[in-house]
């Protein structure tokens, strides 16, 4: 009879151990079509409980569109200078609502999914992740819609070859929402009351990157403006403004400093979600 030796035995490795950050991106990939499979199952759910059902994704930005219109158009004059700002305060509503959206579910997606968590072994990134394939899926009738009302209403614009460019934008937007979200989950699993600080910042950030009016106008010091005009979200919007309503490509600068934010953000929020690996699930 032979005896094994020692050495020859297989090694162990701890359950639940975080693994190496390339293996941990390797595992997510692994998955991404049961993470795409979920989220476009969840995408149009969120209100099958309500009379008009999933018309409330284009009907809440529309109202909240109108609301502002009548507030910052009509009352408080903020449209004075700004061509077409009907399509400008369209632009501005629809896709910072999609950013808003995103960070919203993504600071209690893990609390959410503590059964999944606690019961079942993968790469938790996964669930923020689905967060964010989840709204950008809700966000197509969105855009869809957007871009018939900016034909529609008054006094409406054309479609011209700069939407074609519009694609590269929203694609920064959600990877910059994919890093950010990610910040969001991590910090809300570790601390559930961060949600009402999210919602908070973000209303802040709302009113600071010209949704509703022309920061040129409000803004003249050279510090100030050269900072708002540094904000992600401004950028966005900007350039999606200038691609939809007024046939222009944005300056070079502005796709180089909206593709860092993108990147940067993606990264290190990647970068730090991995990092809590270990603590996600934990009662």
């Amino acid at each position: 009879m032979t005896t094994r030796s020692p050495s020859a035995a297989p090694a162990l490795r701890p359950v639940g151990r975080r693994p190496p950050l390339a293996t941990y991106v390797r595992q997510l990939w692994q998955r991404r079509h049961f993470i795409y499979a979920d989220s476009r199952a969840r995408a149009f759910h969120g209100h099958r409980d309500m009379l008009l059902g999933n018309l409330w994704l284009i009907g809440v930005p529309i109202l909240q569109g109108l609301v502002y219109f009548i507030i910052f158009g009509l009352v408080l004059r903020t449209s004075r200078g700004i061509e077409n700002f009907p399509g400008f305060l369209m632009v501005g509503i629809f896709l910072f609502t999609f950013t808003t959206s995103c960070l919203n579910q993504s600071v209690t997606s893990l609390r959410q999914a503590r059964g999944l968590t606690t019961a079942f072994s993968f790469p938790r990134a996964a669930i923020p992740l689905a967060v964010i394939v989840r709204e950008t899926l809700s966000m197509g009738p969105v855009l869809a819609t957007l871009g018939v009302l900016l034909l529609v209403v008054p006094p409406g614009t054309q479609v011209t070859w700069t939407w074609a460019l519009f694609p590269a934008v929203f694609g920064l937007q959600v990877l910059f929402n994919t890093g950010l979200s990610l910040y969001c989950a991590r910090l809300g699993a570790a601390v559930p009351d961060i949600k009402h600080v999210v919602t908070f910042l973000s209303r802040f950030w709302f009113y600071t990157s010209g949704v509703f009016f022309s920061v040129e106008r409000f803004v003249s010091d050279g510090i100030w403006l050269g900072i708002m005009k540094t904000n992600p979200m401004y950028l966005v919007l900007d350039m999606s403004r200038d691609l939809l309503l007024y046939d222009t490509v944005p300056e070079l600068r502005y796709w180089a400093v909206l593709a860092v934010w993108a990147l940067v953000t993606g990264v290190l929020g990647l970068w730090y979600f991995w990092q809590g690996e270990e603590t996600y699930g934990q009662p």
